[in-house]
């Protein structure tokens, strides 16, 4: 803690700079709260102060209230830990401060930086820095007065944008919309400051206080109507998400009856919203994301990562494509090897079909698609294999072919070289058999499509050397993925964890239960689409390989269905043909076909499973609990196994890879909160009406019976993967 502090120097010309210091982004930690308080009440006082200019140190302003401060507060549900900076510091010693204070602002000021800095009597920029008010990603509301000041600074829609989408805005935009005074060059960005203060002190400049400004809000009417339709967008986008209506409330609350009371609604609605489920869900994901980085006897032995510039794909089908995508869109040079050149120009012109794309929606400018194609080289042989650091192998799931791939590479490439898999479920230690070089064989399990899917699984063995690990996980930032290491197993964390997700649902249907509103029940829930569809959209063929994986891996817990056969032998293979549970149009949303009804009654027929052959009657409630307890209960079993370092490093995966509702924190953090005794009763109840697919395992029958949560790291006799 000795580099957080606040610091004040008074110059000769009578200005106090007070600069916030707490590395990397300045947060703004109860020690530097305190201090704050303590530097401005000093400014105050001294009489050789004239102005004050508030900055942050290292070309950062502030990044904002800190994060770790949430999670003391959910830990304990102690609210009082919260400091008063609302009222007591931004308000009253800065705003109403009897001398002007001037924020200088370079890099950024986001969350409680930018609400400081809205508190100042004038706000002066460097060029690029980002402005922004993020809190409502993390289940919270702006804390420090961001609510009142903002719509007084930019106008109210503007700043309702801002707040509800969590986005920031460049200083450039800044100053059209009046949040920035002056935009100067940054090494002119203190002198600049220090004489705007001592103009306002001389009355040369206009001494303005954000929360007692009406002219940019509008009339009564006006603001209602504008915080109407606001309120109608956040029911149709974030339907589970309550900070986005509270948010609205407060805002109204300060243009109806004055910035101040606005100020006091905000400040004691922010105590009780920190402690929400949505708040602990998200601040939870924000900091697993964050932990993913540390991986023991792999990031805290002293390695350093070695540079990877040159990489060798093998096979351009789509997971080839798009992880080649994501390589050249980052500066690293791609060698795109296919068995013959038709395959290969169909590889090279997706990979150039993504980059449009990408260039198209805004993510990449013209000149970096250029760049980014111009990286990518296509061979039919392993001669340019020859200087490459990595190589990853993205051919069909076929254990003779991939062992065949590995024996050519270990010849054809340095002996530096990774040797990565994008195998999404092959044991990899089946792959490596065959070669000499087992250390460097890994898997490196991209989501599809590869070149948008955040999440890159890492997959080690008991063989794969640290080094390959820690320069895989650098290459996974370099291309702005989130690795998380894994250990090795079938399906690895992710898919593995998930397995019981289709399956969950084939036999609900199985039992009477109507697929679509099985669909409607998760997605309500906050997963983007149901089983079904997501059947739909991968494709049958996928559901038909993966299960008879898990048939092998896991005979004693699976379901087998019927009905996706029968689905194919009905000539319907989802999104690709059009035809599935859904029908697929051009233009339109997929609708729930009725002709696949007969399949079903069909598939009921011949599983035979209803209970005295009538349709099982279930709430909506246990509907989600039994398509998502058994996905808990193969967590339990992830976990009790080793296969991740951390119940954390499972909820993020699950967010990223599965696309589990972040504000519900992850699958292992949501049966926390939904009680794993509950979760173990359910199952176990399920398994005698239903059989050994519901069988809650030992570790949750053990944590359940004890009333340790899930999430509590496991005892050192734990066995381990990692």
């Amino acid at each position: 803690m000795s580099q957080s502090r606040v610091i004040m120097e008074v110059g000769n010309d009578g200005v106090a700079v007070i600069t916030i210091s707490n590395p990397p982004v300045n947060a703004l930690a109860i020690p530097i709260i305190d201090g704050l308080k303590e530097k401005f009440a000093e400014a105050t006082r001294r009489n050789d102060v004239k102005a004050i200019v508030l900055t942050g140190k290292g070309g950062r302003f502030s990044g904002g209230f800190d994060i770790n401060v949430f999670q003391k507060v959910h830990g304990t549900g102690d609210v009082s830990i919260m400091p008063d900076v609302s009222v007591e510091l931004v308000t009253n010693a800065v705003e109403d401060c009897k001398k002007p204070v001037v924020a200088a602002v370079a890099g950024l000021a986001l969350g409680g930086g930018l609400e400081f800095a809205m508190g100042c009597h004038a706000r002066i920029a460097a060029p690029r820095a980002q402005l922004g008010l993020p809190e409502l990603s993390l289940g919270v509301i702006p804390g420090f007065g961001g609510t009142q000041r903002l719509p007084r600074l930019v106008g109210l829609s503007k700043a309702i944008e801002m707040m509800l989408s969590s986005k920031p805005i460049m200083s450039e935009e800044g100053k059209k919309l009046g949040l920035i005074d002056a935009l100067v060059p940054s090494e002119d960005l203190l002198k600049v400051s220090r004489a705007w203060a001592l103009d306002i002190a001389e009355r040369r400049k206009p001494w303005l206080r954000s929360l007692h400004r009406t002219d940019k809000i509008g009339s009564l009417s006006e603001a209602r109507e504008v915080l109407k339709v606001a309120r109608q967008q956040a029911k149709k986008s974030a339907p589970n998400l309550p900070q986005h209506q509270i948010c609205l409330d407060v805002i109204e609350e300060g243009i109806v009856h004055g910035g101040y009371s606005g100020v006091l609604k905000e400040a004691k609605v922010f105590k009780e919203i920190v402690l929400s489920d949505t708040a602990r869900g998200l601040v939870h994901v924000f900091l697993s994301q964050r932990a993913t980085s540390k991986v023991p006897n792999v990031t805290d032995v002293g390695l350093k990562p070695r540079q990877v510039k040159k990489v060798a794909i093998i096979g351009g089908g789509l997971m080839g494509s798009g992880i080649a995508t994501a390589l050249i869109m980052n500066n690293i040079s791609v060698v795109l090897k296919e068995v013959n050149s038709e395959y290969l120009q169909k590889g090279i012109k997706t990979i150039e079909a993504n980059v449009r794309g990408l260039a198209t929606r805004g993510k990449l400018t013209k000149d970096k698609a250029v760049k980014a194609i111009s990286m990518l080289k296509g061979v039919l042989d392993y001669a340019e294999f020859k200087d490459v650091d990595m190589v990853i192998e993205a051919v069909i799931e076929n254990v003779p072919l991939k062992q065949k791939i590995f024996s050519e590479i270990e010849k054809a490439c340095p002996p530096h070289c990774i040797l990565a898999t994008n195998t999404s479920t092959i044991d990899l230690n089946l792959i490596g058999e065959k070669i000499k070089s087992e250390d460097r064989v890994i898997g490196a399990h991209f989501f599809s499509p590869a070149h948008l899917m955040p999440l890159l699984e890492i997959v080690r063995t008991q063989k794969t050397s640290p080094q390959i690990i820690l320069d895989l996980m650098t290459v996974g930032k370099v291309i702005k993925k989130v690795p998380v290491v894994v250990g090795n197993c079938t399906g690895f964390a992710v898919n593995r964890t998930f397995f019981p997700y289709a399956q969950g649902a084939h036999l609900l249907v199985n039992l009477g239960v109507d697929a679509f509103r099985i669909d409607w029940v998760i997605s309500n829930f906050g997963l983007p689409m149901g089983p079904f569809q997501l059947q739909d959209l991968a494709g049958y063929g996928v559901a038909m390989a993966v299960g008879k994986e898990y048939e092998k891996a896991f005979p004693d817990r699976v379901f087998k269905s019927p009905l996706v056969e029968l689905l194919i032998k009905n000539g319907r293979n989802g999104k690709n043909n059009g035809k599935g549970y859904y029908i697929y149009e051009k233009g339109s949303k997929p609708k729930p076909d009725p002709s696949v009804l007969p399949i079903i009654e069909e598939s009921r027929r011949l599983t035979n499973i209803m209970p005295a052959g009538k349709p099982i009657w279930v709430t909506d409630k246990e509907i989600l609990e039994m398509i998502l307890f058994p996905v808990v209960n193969e967590a339990c079993r992830v976990l009790d196994e080793g296969i991740v370092v951390r119940a954390s490093d499972l909820d993020i995966a699950s967010v990223l890879g599965m696309s589990f509702p972040s504000y519900r924190g992850g699958i292992v953090f949501w049966a926390d909160i939904v009680g794993a005794n509950h979760v173990y009763r359910s199952l176990k109840k399920w398994s005698e009406m239903y059989g050994g697919f519901y069988k809650p395992s030992k570790f949750l029958e053990e944590r359940a019976t004890k009333g340790i949560p899930l999430s509590a790291a496991a005892t050192a006799t734990s066995k381990s993967r990692l």
